[in-house]
């Protein structure tokens, strides 16, 4: 009995240690859908509110053609920000902590790590971060 209990704990203590491109990309789906208000995700997507977000892990900050970004944004940017996972978890938290006066209208998820980890594993995992369409509906037709 305690040997289940000891590997049922040694597993999910694994699982936390997981790094986000592991953690449930379907879960970051559903809540990516608190994102769509502002961001698309679509390769060659529209920027909104808030800029595209297709292929935006690992890649460096502010890039997106067209869209307007805080004077703060872009001067992290020009320092050398990229959006590695570390920092998209950062950001994620608590976007005002990570950079002061950034324009995005976002609390954060604050107390939610399975969250933030699932959003950056949809990032990463999505059928639009490989070209697809992530904002069609799941068995949609194309």
């Amino acid at each position: 009995m305690h040997r289940l209990m000891l590997a049922s704990f040694g597993t999910t203590l694994l699982w936390f240690a997981m790094p986000a491109s592991a953690q449930d990309a379907a879960a970051g789906q559903r809540v990516y859908n608190q994102c769509r208000a502002c961001h698309t995700i679509n390769e060659g997507g529209r920027n909104g509110v808030g800029p595209n977000l297709h292929g935006i892990v690992g890649q460096k900050a502010a890039q997106r053609e067209g869209f307007r970004y805080s004077p703060n944004m872009r001067e992290l940017a020009e320092g050398g920000l990229a959006w590695t996972e570390e920092n998209l978890r950062d950001w994620l938290t608590r976007p005002q902590a990570f950079l002061p006066d950034n324009a995005m209208n976002f609390g954060g998820f604050r107390n939610r790590t399975e969250d933030r980890d699932s959003v950056i594993a949809f990032l990463r995992a999505s059928p639009a971060a490989t070209g697809g369409d992530a904002e069609r509906p799941a068995g949609g037709a194309p």
